[in-house]
């Protein structure tokens, strides 16, 4: 018998099985600079221990994006080493902050399958769950993603596609424990804009572009232990469909929330994510823009100092995003779109 694992094909998954993740990492100072350094974020709550401490925490906690880079990657050896691509995301909700010194770890529940009509393939829904030392909840999603079969005739369950929910409610929603924005301090976050300032219909263009760089993602795809084939091996991706290898998606995430600090720079912690989308592929020398739009605002209960913007964000790709690519009339994308993020951020209120 083999000692070595060509990762889980989509035949091998079954209908409520349980997956315990290896490998937990813990994180330091270090990952917080490697972190600026990829994606360029100026969230002044992750980049400063004074001003975070001014608002009732211990320290700047990590990125949120950082958390969702390292929990989806303790997934990939078990559940997307064989992905074709990562398809979606539903009921993203994170927990308590994570902070250097933390060590997190995952465990995942598969939720749905179905095989694909070519019987080449086909997607699988899961729960993962990242937590900390303490089992303390940091990150809880959905995501589901297309698994290549092992053999293309092998038998496979009956279709079973699990319902997520439309979004995350505001109510459901974590505000870390002892945060206070009474000393919120507008020009060492970047912007003067808070929640009151922002309405439903509000487009909002970014601006600046970030061109990926093949070195960029395949950095990120180590750092973040994520194995799947598609986004480092280069010898295989000549031949799959594309002809080389995907930049990993959290990537595109990360350099969509980065590029949004201008409009949204008092968008100081990522909350939730209703639902998202990778609409197409990346590729190293893509130059990634981004826009967005107010969705909804929500007051949060018994909280005079903070509520909830809920925003979507389109990431488009060679194309800057003043005339708002997105879907056309006719519920296609334009060709441009790369990501498209429907979620929630907490901001200060006045």
């Amino acid at each position: 018998m083999s000692k070595t694992s060509a990762g889980n094909f989509f035949e091998d998954f079954r209908l409520g099985q349980e997956v315990r993740h290896a490998t937990p990492r813990t994180l330091t100072e270090v990952d917080a600079a490697l972190n600026i350094g990829l994606y360029g974020s100026r969230f002044a709550i992750n980049s400063s221990d004074v001003f975070a401490r001014t608002l009732g925490l211990p320290r700047a906690p990590l990125d949120d994006l950082l958390v969702f880079h390292v929990v989806i990657g303790k997934t990939v050896p078990d559940i997307s080493l064989n992905a074709v691509a990562n398809l979606g995301y539903a009921e993203f909700r994170w927990g308590v902050p994570v902070y250097p010194g933390d060590t997190l770890s995952a465990h995942s529940k598969v939720l749905g399958l179905r095989e694909n009509s070519n019987r080449s393939s086909g997607v699988v829904w899961v729960r993962s769950t990242g937590v900390n030392q303490r089992g303390e909840t940091v990150l809880d999603y959905v995501r589901w993603v297309m698994v290549h079969k092992r053999d293309p005739a092998a038998a496979v369950a009956a279709p079973s596609v699990p319902k997520t929910a439309a979004s995350v409610a505001p109510l459901d929603l974590v505000i870390p424990s002892g945060l206070s924005l009474a000393a919120y301090d507008d020009v060492a976050a970047g912007s003067p804009h808070r929640w009151q300032d922002y309405a439903a219909g509000e487009r909002i263009d970014h601006v600046s572009g970030m061109t990926l760089e093949d070195s960029d993602h395949m950095f990120s795809t180590r750092l973040y232990q994520n194995t799947a084939r598609v986004h480092f091996d280069a010898y295989a991706g000549k031949d799959t469909r594309f002809g080389r290898r995907l930049a990993y998606g959290g990537h595109v995430i990360s350099l969509a929330r980065a590029l949004s600090f201008n409009g949204l720079a008092n968008g100081f912690r990522v909350a939730a994510i209703n639902a998202g989308s990778h609409v197409a592929p990346t590729f190293g020398g893509d130059t990634i823009y981004a826009w967005s739009e107010v969705l909804e605002t929500a007051p949060l209960p018994g909280r005079s100092d903070v509520g909830a913007l809920r925003v979507r964000t389109i990431a488009a790709k060679d194309c800057p995003c003043g005339t708002w690519p997105g879907k056309g009339a006719d519920g296609k994308y334009h060709p441009a779109v790369v990501l498209d993020l429907d979620y929630w951020v907490l901001m200060p209120r006045r």
